[in-house]
């Protein structure tokens, strides 16, 4: 006996919970994608919809390219869900969550040595964050140049080519002309001298790196510093500088206390830092801190009282949630010093386990350790048969996003892997990673004739066959 399927709508409301959710009509359909639906949908219907799609997304737990927090504790989950619906701007309506924020300014502060501390601002990330110190340091050159009677229209950046892509947008949207210093053979930093190869009286910052993007190596600050100190001195320019410390921000402190690289340093003058890298909170939020108020421009920041109070605002957004703000906290107070130190031990020792492991396998040439932040680089010493490319296609195949790129402008022939540890990522994990790069390298050379994937020459990758 054939019987006609029912659709929900034949079936009367007090039985439709006994359906199985897979089972209705809404399930048989695809999901809308490029225009909104004419009939709403069942709660859960929805949400399985969705949730099917997004289990074809990689593990986060497995993406080794990202340096984003991909695992926080489930206290800091459960606050994150509670504040979704705070708005950050909104200081009045929302006092504590504003105290909240002050709070972790001052520990940020503090942290990196500020002689003022309270001064600075959260962000969506470093690359808010980077927007607006570097609005700081054109309108303080601006104001020194207008004071000597000279002309504000050619101001420049000095940094490395090594810079995360942020600072080229911050230049391009903000009119100031980039002085890049090119990476060298064997060097992927940059130098004193090459800093002062290129500064001049235009300069409005120089803007060294802890923790460049592409080794996760921490560039000379204070030999930078002191060199710029002498050549000020002797030129009378009043050059400073920005730390960029998005991913060594949060590290340094705990593992490198010693190491001179933030406020302590007269000549910097601000610093960007990740809270959602290795301050250990889901994105986004970052931090930007200022040595003093004197370093802030006053004209910088807004006021307005449309939200029932007097709120003075320096962001390049208005709304955005406080949870962020908030799982910051929760670190900050749950962990300290104790912990942060703990977990990022922790982190550098697996890291150095990796990259000594993968040293051993004869194979590829180190370009970092992982002992500065967790993360390194390697390249293949032999590209003949496989390249890094074909590495990382075949590690995709366990789960593992082990990124292959090439590095900047004049040392681009070189192409590697990078390996960022984070929490949550164990001992154990390291090992099956270790198996499965062994497990591809021996597919490869097993492989009696195989065209290697090479980049062209814009950037996307091939076979060469």
């Amino acid at each position: 006996m054939v019987t006609r399927q029912k659709n929900l709508d034949d079936i009367p409301e007090h039985e439709q919970n006994l359906i199985p959710i897979y089972g209705r009509d809404a399930m048989e359909k695809p999901v809308p994608k490029y225009e909104l639906p004419e009939h709403s949908l069942d709660p859960d219907v929805a949400y399985n919809l969705i949730h099917d799609e997004l289990m074809l997304d990689g593990n986060a737990r497995l993406n080794l390219a990202t340096f984003v927090t991909t695992w926080m504790e489930p206290q800091a989950q459960r606050l994150m869900a509670e504040t979704f619906d705070k708005n950050m701007i909104d200081k009045d309506e929302y006092p504590f969550t504003a105290a909240i924020e002050e709070r972790c300014i001052n520990i940020v502060t503090r942290l990196f040595h500020a002689p003022e501390t309270g001064v600075g601002a959260s962000a969506i990330g470093s690359s808010e964050a980077v927007m607006l110190a570097g609005m700081a340091l054109k309108w303080r050159w601006r104001d020194r140049m207008k004071k000597k009677g000279k002309p504000t229209d050619k101001p420049n950046l000095v940094m490395g080519n090594n810079v995360q892509v942020v600072w080229e947008k911050f230049a391009r949207y903000w009119e100031v002309e980039p002085r890049y210093i090119e990476m060298e053979p064997n060097q992927y930093f940059i130098t004193p001298k090459g800093v002062l190869d290129v500064v001049d009286e235009n300069t409005i910052g120089v803007v060294p790196i802890l923790g460049v993007t592409y080794t996760g190596a921490f560039e000379p600050v204070e030999a930078i510093h002191d060199a710029l100190v002498e050549h000020n001195a002797k030129t009378g320019h009043d050059i400073p500088m920005h730390v960029d410390a998005a991913s060594g921000g949060f590290v340094a402190p705990f593992l490198q206390p010693e190491l001179k690289w933030d406020f302590r340093l007269p000549l910097v003058k601000s610093i960007n830092v990740s809270g959602h890298k290795y301050g250990l909170v889901y994105p986004g939020v970052g931090w930007v801190a200022w040595r003093s108020h004197e370093d802030l421009p006053k004209d910088l920041v807004f006021h307005v009282n449309y939200l029932g109070g007097d709120m003075p605002t320096f962001t390049l957004n208005f709304s955005r949630p406080g949870n962020q703000v908030i799982a910051q906290y929760y670190n900050f107070i749950r962990l300290g010093r104790e912990g942060y130190t703990r977990v990022f031990e922790q982190m550098r020792d697996t890291a150095t386990y990796l990259s000594s492991a993968i040293e051993k396998m004869e194979r590829f040439d180190l370009l970092s350790r992982g002992d500065t932040i967790p993360v390194f680089a390697f390249a293949l010493k032999d590209s003949s048969k496989y390249t890094v490319y074909d590495l990382s296609d075949k590690l995709r195949e366990h789960g593992w996003q082990v990124p292959a790129y090439t590095m900047p402008p004049k040392v681009d022939d070189l192409a590697v892997l990078r390996i960022c540890v984070r929490e949550g990522f164990s001992r154990d994990l390291a090992d099956m990673l270790l198996k499965h790069l062994g497990d591809a390298i021996r597919h490869f050379e097993a492989q009696p004739s195989y065209a290697p994937k090479q980049p062209d020459k814009t950037g996307k990758v091939h076979r060469n066959c």
